[in-house]
């Protein structure tokens, strides 16, 4: 059983001011205009290529540039994978600004880092540099969202756990150990706080609100909605390509033998420079998914499990949002492991980069 987690005391309503450091401020001339800052597993790596082709909006190269997650070089250590993935954080102001330094004139520029709704501090920074940025944030049922987290990493061979509940239930040991926030399974789906503390920095008409279901099953309406609030021609975006979608490994002898070898090579590659050691560990992940199975939806039992940790919190979000999300709280027979396969040739988003663009580098 998971602990439940309850919301964070109500925060002022007055909007905060936050500080950044020194070196890093300056006029916000090759900043984006735009960030998709939430939420991990909600279809924001499909929603980033999908903006990418309208002709009046810039999306940076790098999806996941996450320059506002510190104020300085990232940490060197974590969880499985974490040091890896921290060294392509692209945290060096002059090279994040030069994610956009093709956009063409008076187009919208925009990236996509989907954990800086989680990051209170990040999301003070980004209120320092750019105030009057636009925020597009999808939420997605919190226990499918943690249950496609976990299958992620499971599949990717870093997850030591193989049973999600027991997983989720780790969470703040994990935490406490210094695993970076993707690890957080629960704790990315607590959208009510991490919205409430949003619109104390920005003001509510800047941030735009949807839903993963209306992503999925009404592409076009969506895109459209997100075209007005950017400012730009709607009727040209009228669906999102299947981007990212997670393979679920079945739990084997061979899979447990290369997820074990794939988290030793993490951790020798932490202390390595170059890259040697992540070529070889994608090419590991590539074989743990070989067999791109969807992935398996969880039953109602589990979903009770979970979801006594999100209760209070969707509570909250209804409130903040003043929209219903009882449906979350409500049975059914299965729930996520919808959108079928991964298609062909596509591989698994990390680090940032598309699944597409991993697999032409392997």
């Amino acid at each position: 059983m998971v602990r439940r987690q309850t919301p964070a005391a109500r925060v002022s309503r007055r909007r905060i001011r936050c500080a950044w450091p020194a070196e890093r401020k300056g006029a916000a001339v090759g900043l984006p205009d735009f960030l998709v800052a939430g939420v991990p597993k909600a279809g924001t790596t499909a929603l980033h290529s999908a903006l990418s082709r309208h002709p009046g909006l810039y999306m940076s190269p790098i999806k996941e540039p996450k320059f506002f997650l510190t104020d300085g070089p990232p940490p060197a250590k974590g969880g499985p994978g974490d040091a890896l993935t921290y060294r392509e954080h692209v945290w060096q102001r002059d090279r994040y600004e030069a994610l956009f330094g093709q956009a063409r004139e008076n187009s919208r520029k925009g990236e996509s880092t989907p954990l800086y709704l989680y990051d209170e501090d990040a999301m003070c920074r980004i209120q320092a540099l750019i105030p009057e940025v636009r925020i597009i944030v999808i939420v997605r049922d919190p226990v499918e969202r943690a249950h496609s987290n976990w299958t992620h990493l499971w599949s990717a061979g870093l997850e030591p756990e193989s049973d999600f509940l027991r997983a989720c239930a780790e969470e703040e040991r994990r935490k406490a150990q210094g695993w970076a926030p993707f690890w957080h399974y629960t704790g990315l789906g607590m959208y009510g706080r991490q919205l409430q503390h949003a619109f104390t920095l920005f003001p509510r008409e800047n941030v735009l609100v949807l839903r993963y279901r209306s992503l999925v099953n009404e592409p076009g309406q969506t895109l459209d909605r997100i075209c007005a609030f950017l400012g730009v021609e709607r009727g040209i975006l009228t669906e999102i390509p299947r981007e990212n979608v997670t393979s679920h490994p079945e739990h084997t002898l061979a899979h447990r033998a290369a997820s074990l070898v794939m988290r030793v090579s993490d951790a020798i590659g932490r202390r390595l420079p170059g890259d040697a050691v992540p070529v070889a560990a994608h090419r590991l992940e590539r074989f743990l998914q070989r067999d791109n199975r969807q992935r398996q939806p969880l039953g109602w039992e589990q979903r009770q499990a979970l979801l006594p940790a999100f209760e209070d919190d969707i509570r909250l979000l209804e409130r903040v949002l003043k929209e219903d999300f009882s449906d979350w709280l409500a049975p059914r027979e299965r729930s996520g492991g919808m959108v079928g396969t991964r298609p062909a040739g596509q591989g698994q988003a990390k680090n940032g980069r598309f699944p597409g663009r991993q697999e032409a580098r392997s």
